[in-house]
């Protein structure tokens, strides 16, 4: 989503290559640039005044540092500003020991307020807390059975009372059936309106007032831009937020609601719903935030991501064998759809720093790459997978799996010479962490020499990325990815 704005202040940071320090003769073609980047990305009229006001003033007082070009560190001034637009740090969901946390949703019909409460169930389930939804919109057809269906898709239940209860009713008899049952949270999906009225807001005042949650949560949807900033105000004013989850993120809206969210409405981001999936849904890192508009990845996102769909038996015994070239196509194929399951190609590539100037053809090869390879897999015979020099050597056994997976046979025969190759230098590579695939997808390493990341410290602003606690048991075993 942020392609746009990135490519904006790329542009900005050009306007100061070739200069020996920042002065404030300098830095106003940058400035402009930013502001226009800013303008564009649909963030609200005065965060962009000051936030260039902060920029310009930070920029003109930083002490050039030796061996830093003044791009790299205009970069960094701008980066340290999103950051503080957005609110410096993450902000936890509430979790209130010894008794059950109530989390309260709210927002306009058609934000995605029902998918983003059973996301959010399915996030802290994932943390070991117990949920149950209560289903209060008894207005909007079928929203009811909407809930019910994603909970049993997550493996949560849902507490509800058909269509003719009052809303304020079932909210209290659902806190108490989870307070009896001693479930963890309870999160009650209330109504939604097409527009902000005193009916809706009144209703969301009793059914607050009768539960007393311990986060009230507004669901906006990023896709309106600076107008989410002012809808979470008129929330926040009316009936009190905690905080507000931006759905609809991974679309083509320009992010001016996260950039503008915070600073307008006092409430902090606390999730951003990145996909139509009921499992995409991310805490929102401001720092993490900024490292993607500024086109520098997003490396820690995506070994979360990582870490939810890797078992790590699983991968100590791929790394084993890598190591000992006995990886074969069984363990490629898991690999993909392991890559699958932790999102779409282009999602990924862009969250690896460096790699977000890859084309949407580019991408779209790739794609299309994996889809043949698997075919070509999958039309082979248990004892081909396992043993990949069988295809080396029967031109036939290539020939009946071309046409088993309607490909031609130069095609698998490329499959397999690519593969042998991509065995042998991750041999080579041992631990080294992500192997180069040569020829896999259409273009060789995406990281060799011409699409490489900028050397210093643009790869993650202020040097490596900040550490992160893990627990002991997902110390290692990604080497495999």
């Amino acid at each position: 989503m942020f392609d746009a704005l990135s490519d904006r202040l790329e542009s900005a940071w050009k306007k100061l290559r070739g200069q020996d320090k920042i002065s404030k003769s300098n830095i106003q073609d940058a400035l402009r640039e930013v502001r226009r980047a800013l303008l564009e990305a649909d963030v609200n009229l005065q965060v962009v005044k000051d936030f260039i006001s902060e920029v310009e003033t930070k920029a003109q007082g930083a002490e050039v540092i030796s061996g830093v070009r003044p791009d790299q560190q205009f970069i960094k001034i701008v980066y340290d500003e999103l950051v503080r637009v957005m609110g410096e740090e993450n902000v936890p969901l509430a979790e209130v020991t010894g008794k059950t946390t109530v989390v309260l949703m709210a927002g306009l019909q058609g934000t995605g307020k029902t998918t983003a409460t059973a996301k959010l169930a399915l996030h802290l389930r994932k943390q070991e807390r117990t949920c149950l939804l209560v289903a209060t919109d008894i207005y909007r057809p079928a929203a009811i059975d909407q809930l019910i269906t994603l909970g049993k898709q997550i493996d949560v239940p849902v507490f509800e009372l058909g269509i003719e209860a009052d809303p304020v009713e079932i909210a209290r008899q659902g806190v108490e059936r989870a307070r009896a049952e001693g479930i963890n949270t309870v999160i009650i999906d209330t109504a939604g309106r097409l527009q902000i009225d005193e009916g809706m807001m009144a209703e969301l005042a009793r059914i607050k007032q009768v539960v007393e949650p311990d986060e009230t949560l507004l669901v906006v949807d990023a896709m309106t831009g600076q107008e989410a900033a002012n809808l979470t105000r008129s929330f926040h004013d009316k009936i009190g937020i905690t905080g507000a989850i931006l759905t609809k993120m991974d679309g083509d809206s320009r992010g001016g609601a996260a950039l503008s969210v915070r600073q307008i409405s006092g409430a902090p981001i606390k999730f951003v719903g990145v996909g139509e999936k009921v499992e995409a849904l991310q805490p929102f890192y401001p720092e993490r935030m900024a490292s993607r508009i500024l086109g520098m990845g997003d490396v820690l996102t995506l070994v979360e991501k990582a870490q939810e769909e890797i078992d790590l038996a699983d991968a100590e015994k791929m790394q084993e064998k890598i190591l000992s070239a006995k990886f074969d196509f069984t363990d490629f194929l898991k690999q993909m759809r392991l890559l699958k399951n932790m999102g779409s190609l282009g999602g990924i590539m862009k969250m690896i720093p460096g790699m977000n100037k890859l084309s949407d053809d580019q991408l779209k090869q790739g794609e299309t790459q994996l889809k043949r390879c698997e075919a070509m897999i999958n039309s082979m015979t248990g004892k081909e997978r396992r043993d990949p020099d069988l295809l080396s050597s029967s031109p036939s056994r290539r020939k009946r799996i071309a046409a088993g997976s309607g490909y031609r046979e130069a095609d698998v025969s490329k499959l397999v010479a690519d593969f042998q190759k991509m065995r042998s230098l991750m041999q080579q590579m041992g631990q080294g962490g992500i192997p180069g695939m040569p020829g896999m997808f259409g273009g060789g390493n995406p990281l060799a020499a011409g699409n490489r990341p900028a050397p210093g410290w643009r790869g993650y602003p202020g040097g490596a990325p900040p550490a992160k606690k893990k627990k002991e048991k997902k110390k290692k075993g990604f080497g495999t990815l």
